[in-house]
């Protein structure tokens, strides 16, 4: 089982560029296991793009957070904190190898489920995975 998260197109680029290592969230998914997210680029790209292998998800105060992850943020200290505002606690999943995907898709014919606000799981078969889709970084 893998995590779908839902993630602005100029966020998503800098994942798979190298220059955000880092991708916030107030909410978590649960399952402990999950060690790949699959990416899923908003509006106006609205395609899956890629996926990463999770190094490790940090949860801390937000001050503390920042402080510790702020290198590769990918995002200005003011963005990071309208962001976590009112929260005690974030996360920061700490992105480990991406790949991206040579040719985009589309999240219903991919994986017949509709654009979640945040994240969803899923799981992929054969027909999901196509080698000759994958750019490795």
């Amino acid at each position: 089982m893998e995590v779908l998260l839902s993630i602005k197109p100029e966020f998503a680029h800098k994942i798979f560029d190298g220059t955000k290592r880092f991708e916030y969230r107030r909410v978590i998914f649960k399952n402990p296991k999950i060690k790949k997210i699959v990416v899923y680029a908003s509006a106006p790209i609205s395609k899956v793009i890629g996926e990463f292998d999770i190094e490790e998800v940090l949860s801390d105060e937000p001050k503390s957070l920042w402080n510790d992850t702020k290198n590769y943020s990918g995002i200005s200290k003011s963005y990071f904190e309208k962001y976590f505002q009112g929260k005690d606690v974030g996360f920061a999943i700490k992105v480990k190898r991406t790949k991206k995907y040579r040719k985009p898709k589309c999240i219903y014919e991919t994986y017949g489920i509709k654009p979640p606000q945040s994240f969803t799981y899923i799981k992929r078969t054969l027909s999901t995975i196509e080698q000759s889709d994958l750019n490795h970084n």
